[in-house]
């Protein structure tokens, strides 16, 4: 799995350089000097900038580009299948509507995910947690979202069970923005890697809060544009880890290294950066 990951970062490392390259003419000059080696790189909802998010499809591409890894994200059905999708309904992403709680397994799966992403992935499944976790476990480490936990009484029970089946959890990380469902994450299994995702009404965090935080889970994960670097570092101080996301802040890249932070989460697109910026981890 080491192994695994360090050749992934290569072309993780390689393929951002060919995405700033290519954005030579959308900014007058490359940005010079980022470096991300070491940072963990997380696709989210697999490579959803290529293939349709939260399918098969997105995954394997996620691993094609270098991901450590891949971010998925889960409800629960109305017969207690965990389903692998972002909303709570199937609206956006298939040809059909309604609740995923309101359907059975055997329901969601007539539905087709593909097509709304382009015409050549027509006919993709939905898949469930457990048809993620034998497709791509021990191929890429799996960061685990549960969407909505209020919604699904028990969920939490349902992921630490499926999760229990593979042992390796230093490849596996469930994260959420609920607090209270981690905790009970962490109770099922202590061993499990927890990512606690911060609302920007969250932020800034208090010193006891990062304290309390730090006690159960081995990630606080910020959008890069409700963080500062003080608070990553006083996380860094208690041992914990930092992965960031952003939808409009054109500088996660430079942002991201400068505030030394332990990953990016990303759909994969290319990278909008600022050209009068220049960074070097160190």
């Amino acid at each position: 799995m080491i192994r695994g990951w360090k050749r992934r970062r290569i072309a993780f490392i390689a393929f951002l350089g060919a995405c700033l390259i290519l954005l030579v003419g959308y900014i007058s000059q490359p940005v010079k000097d980022v470096d991300v080696e070491g940072m963990i790189s997380v696709a989210h909802r697999g490579a959803a900038s290529y293939a349709p998010e939260n399918t098969h499809a997105a995954f394997q591409k996620g691993i094609e580009l270098g991901a450590d890894f891949i971010e998925a994200d889960v409800h629960l059905s109305k017969d207690g299948e965990l389903i692998i999708m972002h909303d709570e309904t199937v609206n956006r992403t298939t040809n059909g509507t309604g609740q995923i709680r309101d359907m059975t397994l055997e329901e969601l799966k007539t539905l087709e995910a593909g097509s709304h992403f382009h015409p050549d992935y027509y006919g993709e499944p939905i898949i469930t947690l457990n048809e993620l976790m034998e497709s791509f476990y021990g191929q890429v480490g799996l960061l685990i979202e549960i969407k909505h936990p209020a919604l699904y009484p028990g969920i939490e029970e349902k992921v630490a069970e499926v999760l229990s089946q593979y042992p390796a959890t230093d490849s596996v990380i469930v994260q959420s923005f609920d607090i209270d469902s981690l905790k009970r994450i962490h109770e099922l299994d202590p061993d499990l890697q927890i990512a606690v995702l911060m609302k920007a009404s969250f932020v800034p965090v208090s010193l006891w809060q990062l304290d309390e935080l730090t006690s159960f889970a081995t990630y606080i994960n910020f959008n890069i544009s409700a963080v500062s670097k003080r608070t990553i570092d006083e996380v860094h101080k208690r041992g914990g880890k930092v992965l960031v996301w952003s939808k409009k802040d054109k500088r996660l890249i430079q942002k991201a290294v400068s505030y030394d932070v332990d990953g990016i989460i990303t759909d994969f697109s290319r990278w909008p950066v600022e050209e009068d910026i220049q960074v070097v981890k160190d």
